[in-house]
């Protein structure tokens, strides 16, 4: 499968899209940094090469990368520098067996998670879109033992949040809930 430059533009039209949306929703909620640094390594050639080659409009061309070759590389680059994916906080637990575990997501990472997937079901579905597809998508995960049982249980509170009360809450909650817990946090009560 060859790169075409209509599959090159679809595919940065896409991603541009998602960027535009993920950094919308992390300003609403105060992710300012996180917002504008978010999925930047989309645009590195080791990712928007296989992007681009792969690109189908309905669902992450990393998805086909792996149907057809086995692997992305595109997508080992991804998770490995983006905080966002619960992938990244995988780790060998030292503790045990050596085994390889989840390791708990900082809450900011699983807001901006919460953000990632709600833009992306947004790209990927267009008018097919609703606010019980998030949910819907994270299901499967919820039985693997690579995502920490604290992350998975705050990020299915939100997604099971949006579908029963909508964006507008969720985000209205999610930006509270953020400040309570940088207020509640050792930090800053040093600083106070």
């Amino acid at each position: 499968m060859s790169i075409t430059f209509q599959n090159a533009k679809d595919h940065l039209r896409t991603i541009n899209r998602h960027k535009r949306l993920v950094t919308k929703y992390c300003f609403t909620i105060g992710l300012y940094r996180q917002g504008l640094g978010h999925d930047l390594s989309k645009y590195a050639p080791s990712e928007f090469l296989t992007g681009a080659r792969f690109y189908a409009g309905t669902r992450s061309p990393n998805a086909v990368a792996r149907e057809k070759l086995g692997v992305s590389t595109a997508w080992l680059h991804h998770k490995g520098r983006n905080k966002h994916h619960y992938e990244y906080w995988i780790d060998q637990d030292l503790e045990g067996r050596r085994e390889m575990v989840g390791f708990p997501m900082p809450y900011e990472y699983v807001a901006e998670m919460f953000c990632d997937r709600l833009a992306a079901s947004k790209v990927y579905l267009g008018e097919a879109y609703t606010d019980d597809y998030p949910l819907r998508y994270f299901e499967p995960l919820k039985t693997s033992p690579y995502m920490h049982p604290e992350t998975k249980k705050e990020l299915e509170a939100l997604l099971t949040m949006l579908k029963n009360r909508g964006e507008t809450e969720t985000l209205a909650y999610l930006k509270n809930e953020l400040k309570r817990r940088r207020l509640a946090s050792p930090k800053h009560q040093s600083q106070s």
